[in-house]
């Protein structure tokens, strides 16, 4: 049986809750998101600049992407960006690294092993075992009939 939901508890959720604008989150997401992809587009270039292949480049930018997320999360400031843009920093390469790095510093007080090792991968690991399994089936498939074919 449904019990009917408490009026009560209802004025005191929207009272702690602050209001959103979802048109104003969106905006400061577009625009995170896009200065960081603006960004990237500028360390390609400047690889591509100096002297890189447009691969060689491409995986430099995201190198460079993830070192500059994990420094930032370990300053403290990815959070605050984050926490300004919403799903603009999360939707690039730089939400992965933070969802690596983040896990790790909470539990550093556990240990490198017990802690920081194992609790890196924590909400990172799914994804990473999945893109790797997808990559070698890929990669199987790929081999037995377009290389041999």
């Amino acid at each position: 049986m449904k019990k009917a939901p408490d009026p009560a508890y209802d004025r005191m959720v929207k009272k702690a809750v602050p209001p959103s604008s979802t048109l104003w989150n969106t905006m400061k997401a577009f625009l995170v998101g896009g200065l960081i992809c603006c960004f990237a587009q500028g360390l390609l270039t400047l690889y591509r600049y100096l002297g890189m292949t447009e691969d060689t480049a491409s995986l430099a930018v995201s190198v460079t992407l993830i070192a500059l997320t994990a420094a930032l999360t370990g300053m403290g400031l990815f959070g605050k960006i984050a926490k300004f843009a919403g799903a603009g920093t999360f939707v690039p390469i730089t939400g992965f690294a933070n969802s690596v790095v983040s896990p790790a510093m909470e539990f550093q007080t556990e240990g490198k092993v017990l802690g920081t090792g194992a609790k890196m991968f924590t909400l990172a690991g799914p994804v990473i075992a999945y893109g790797c399994s997808l990559a070698a089936i890929y990669g199987l498939i790929d081999y037995c009939f377009v290389l041999n074919g």
